[in-house]
């Protein structure tokens, strides 16, 4: 993959917060890339507008009535965006076989606690934040991973440790570890654009 300058493909089913930290860093030439195309299996995801007020082109393609025709018109939409790397900001339905073959070691999300312990189906949002207060960690941590057929299950890219304060809620981690994501996300790729930073072979 070029680190020069990467092009970028999202996945965004709300806000994608993560995603507009990233846009706005191309904007203003923090990142060395190229947005080429945001998707949502949401039609009214704000995601979507904020990317086409950022001039990045943006398409809808719903996924429940045919998970496999999606998987296709997917695969179809990045590849012909000639998107190289594929970055998932809060995007809530499963790819799909097609898709995952074809950006083999090319698509990255990031999970909201420790992975292996705490990932898998079902794992998801606060839940994750209510396992690690339950089992009484002193930390947690921000995951980006690649993303494979299974859930959080594909090799660890970066990591991000965030210590439980006292009297730790899971809201309460939630609200902050929420806000430490996109800048997370965003050095992480800056990383990768800069050759400090490879992605694990899959």
């Amino acid at each position: 993959m070029k680190t020069e300058e990467l092009k970028l493909g999202f996945l965004a089913s709300r806000n994608g917060s993560s995603m507009r930290a990233i846009l706005d860093a191309v904007a203003s030439g923090d990142l060395r890339a190229q947005p080429r195309l945001v998707v949502s299996n949401n039609r009214t995801a704000p995601a979507l507008d904020y990317a086409a007020a950022a001039g990045v082109p943006t398409a809808w393609i719903p996924t429940k009535l045919d998970p496999a025709a999606a998987d296709r018109s997917l695969t179809e939409a990045m590849a012909d965006a000639g998107v190289e790397l594929v970055v998932l900001s809060g995007y809530l339905r499963r790819l799909g076989p097609v898709f995952l073959d074809h950006f083999r070691g090319r698509v990255l999300n990031i999970h909201p606690g420790p992975l292996p312990d705490f990932g898998g189906e079902g794992m998801y949002g606060r839940r994750v934040h209510e396992a690690v207060i339950a089992a009484g960690l002193s930390h947690s941590a921000a995951v980006i991973h690649v993303v494979d057929g299974e859930y959080d299950h594909g090799p660890e890219v970066a990591r991000l440790d965030i210590a439980l304060e006292a009297g730790e809620t899971a809201e309460s981690l939630e609200t902050r570890l929420t806000a430490l994501e996109p800048d997370f996300y965003l050095r992480t790729l800056q990383q990768i654009t800069r050759g400090d930073l490879r992605l694990p072979t899959v």
